[in-house]
Parts: C-alpha cells; structure tokens; sequence
C-alpha cells in the first residue's frame, strides 16, 4: 500500500489533469447519454485506461468487462510522461486517474470533458449524492468549485487530522489528544515537544510527524485559509507569501523543523513517509487522513488498541479541514469512446469496487450514500468514524490556480523553508523569495494558457 499512502499527498506534480461482498449498482445504458450506441452494431469497443492497477485491479476490469457485453478494456498503469504524451499526440486514454485538487490547470485547457450531461441522465452517479469534495473536479471557466463537473473522486480523506499512540502518551505521562475538539497548532508543537525523546542528539521518539516528504503546500495555504487570509488574488495570478497569515503559517514550520520533533527536509524519514515510525512506537503523533486507518487492520493488538483519530488542528479562528488531493477520475475531450468510458466511471466510482474501497476504511467515499459502509468492527475504527464524521462539517476547498502546479509549490516552499531552518535566510526574507519565485511561475502558467 506504500504508493496508496505516498500518493495521498505527493500530489499534483505534474502538468494539467495527468498532474495529476458487494452489491451490483445498474450501469448506465449507451443510449442514455449519447445519440449513439458505438457497440450496436456488433463490434467491441476498446477502452484505454490509465490507472493505477492497485486500485483498478484486474479483478474489477474483468468483471466490468462480464456486466458489459461489446466493452472490452485496455489497461495502462498510469505513468505522467506517458499520459502528457498521449495528450499531445490527441491520442489520449477514454478514462484516466486524476485529483480533483489541481484539476483547474487541465480544465482551463480544455482537456476533460464536461460531464453534466452524464450526470443528469445517470441513474447510478447523481449529483445530489456527489459529497462536496467533487466540487473540486467543477470549472466555471474562471475557478474551480463550481459549474460543471469535469471528474468525478473516486475516495478522499480529509489530510490535516491526527493519529495518535495512547501509550505514548501515558508513557511522557501527557494527556491524550483530544477526538471530538481540535488542538492549536501552538499547542500542538508544544505536545510534540513533550512526547519527544532524544538521545545523543538524535530523537529515538519523534512527537509529531507531518509527512514533510510529501510536501508542505497544502498544510500551508491550509493554515494561512484557516487565519482568514488568501492564497491568490482574485484572479489567481499573484500570491503574496509575506502576509502575516502566510509569514504565522511558514514560521511554525522553521520552528518545528529546528525543535527537531519531528522529520524534515534536514532529517528525513528512512523511507519517506511516517508509517514505519509510528508502527514502531518511534512517532507519538502523525498527521494524516482517515485513510491511515487502513494501515492498522492486520497490525497487532497493542497497535489497535493504542491508535486514535483527532480532528485536524487549527490556526486562527476559522476551522478548515480539506482534501490535499481527493483522486478520481476524467475522461479527456478527445478521448474516441466516451459513453463507454462513463460506463467504466459509473461502475468503478458507483459500483462494487467503490464499496469494497469504502468498506476497506481506505479512505472516504465520495458518495453520501456510502458513508455508512465505513468499517466501525473494531474499537479503533468507531472511534475514527465518528470523529471523521464530525469533522466533515468543517471540510472546505483549498485554492487552486489553473496556473502553478502543486509540484511547483512544492519545490519552491521546500527550498526557502530549509534555508529558513539552517539560517541562511531570516523567515521574512524566504516569504519574500517564495512570494517572488511562485509568482513568476503564475506569470509564466498564465503566459501559457492565456
């Protein structure tokens, strides 16, 4: 499962949309949202998919493949360079993975296709049961968030919320998080510090990890969001990084990153991601979505009974808790077999597969319908549906300019940031450096698009 977790949050790095038991549900006839029927005649049609086979798994491909007769499927594991080629070449995939969140940069260019017209017809995907995150598939023209669809998510966590290790706690002799109220982030890193034991200088027992490794955009214009600041003028073509919502948000990871609660860009995690940590009762705290939970089902007891799930923490007066990502689907606007291809969505976003993802506790669903298939068996996992379920009030969307990928963001923050750690930058001077490197990319993506 490490490219499932790994990619919850190493998002967005690419160009454009590459960038990014159950119970049968009826598909969708070919008639209902075409004026043609391209398997009518007889013929097979061939469906490319680009995807990630841990994910659409052979087994599903056959059995769409069985509850459709003339459909047959092409699978290609989903690969960036490979999909902006077949982009170019306007021989694109009919289906392809994307997030929901970075989807404006390939809306604004026109490669995906409107899906409302599938929607309004559909009798397995409707929009009143779409849970908000798939707002962030929607292009007005100008913005994401509203007008029509242009994907659909397949499963979605909301990023920010914490896992914990009760015994850990007990152990620093520290009260445990709590489930139901958010902690500061002040507070937090003053937890983290209590939870942390170091020897030799080095820390045995990190307090906090906030999976640095998949980059800190998001938490960031989280924070800055959560103070009542913005991310991007109006227009989405400037950002100013030298705000005192945005200088609170960066200054809190200088101090986390030289507190040493936690790895960094400095002191890295061995393989990238906090999982290994925390199982190994070397992580108090990490931060990461419901859908870590799934990482604990075939753990040891001691495991099962020492987890739990808080609420995402909170910077200023605004509780906000989104999606870093939020991965799903499109089909591009050139793709040759698109009613097909919306059938392959409505089974893989609607049918048996998205009830074993919701079922597994892998994640959220992106249908309201499902929410109650989350796994509450054991101890852990009721605890984790109720806090999940109580913080999705506060879900809200993050900024996203059609002109400056995630990646981008990424690097640039990643840069200024470390200099800040080390001290070869004061932390006004990386917001200055950030402000002026990410607006040049704005300028150049706005240059490119138009």
């Amino acid at each position: 499962m490490l490219d499932r977790y790994i990619s919850r949050r190493r998002l967005l790095t690419g160009s454009a949309l590459a960038a990014g038991g159950a119970v049968a549900l009826p598909l969708l006839s070919a008639c209902d949202a075409s004026s043609s029927d391209s398997s009518g005649d007889g013929k097979t049609v061939t469906l490319t998919v680009m995807y990630k086979s841990n994910e659409l798994t052979k087994e599903h491909i056959a059995d769409f493949e069985a509850k459709t007769p003339g459909v047959k499927v092409n699978f290609v594991e989903f690969d960036e360079t490979r999909l902006n080629a077949m982009l170019a070449s306007n021989e694109p995939p009919d289906l392809v993975r994307a997030p929901a969140v970075g989807s404006s940069s390939g809306n604004a260019q026109g490669l995906a296709t409107d899906l409302d017209p599938y929607l309004d017809k559909s009798t397995v995907l409707k929009k009143d049961d779409l849970l908000p995150v798939n707002d962030g598939f929607r292009w007005d023209g100008k913005r994401s968030g509203q007008g029509p669809y242009y994907g659909i998510v397949k499963d979605w966590s909301q990023d920010a919320t914490l896992w914990y290790n009760r015994a850990l706690f007990e152990q620093a002799k520290v009260p445990p998080l709590s489930t139901t109220d958010p902690v500061s982030y002040d507070e937090l890193l003053g937890i983290a510090k209590q939870l942390t034991k170091k020897s030799g200088g080095k820390s045995q027992v990190y307090g906090l990890g906030v999976e640095w490794a998949w980059g800190l955009s998001a938490p960031i214009h989280m924070m800055i969001l959560q103070q009542g600041g913005q991310v991007y003028n109006t227009d989405l073509t400037e950002t100013d990084m030298t705000t005192p919502e945005a200088r609170r948000a960066i200054q809190w990871y200088v101090d986390f990153a030289q507190a040493g609660v936690g790895p960094t860009s400095l002191d890295p995690a061995p393989d990238g991601a906090d999982l290994s940590l925390f199982l190994a009762k070397r992580m108090a705290i990490t931060q990461d979505g419901y859908w870590y939970g799934g990482n604990f089902v075939k753990e040891s007891e001691e495991i099962k009974n020492s987890v739990a799930m808080a609420p995402a923490p909170v910077m200023g007066d605004k509780r906000i808790s989104p999606t870093y990502v939020g991965w799903g689907a499109y089909i591009p606007a050139k793709a040759r077999n698109k009613d097909e291809a919306w059938k392959l969505m409505e089974y893989f976003m609607a049918g048996p597969p998205s009830e074993e993802r919701a079922k597994s506790g892998w994640g959220l669903p992106a249908l309201k319908s499902q929410l109650p298939l989350l796994p509450q068996e054991l101890p852990y996992q009721k605890q984790a549906y109720q806090t999940a379920q109580a913080e999705l009030q506060h879900a809200g969307p993050l900024p996203d300019s059609p002109y400056v990928s995630g990646g981008s963001w990424i690097d640039v923050l990643n840069k200024h940031i470390t200099r800040a750690i080390k001290k070869e930058t004061t932390v006004d001077g990386a917001c200055r450096d950030i402000t002026n490197e990410v607006n040049k990319l704005l300028k150049q993506g706005k240059d490119q698009i138009g």
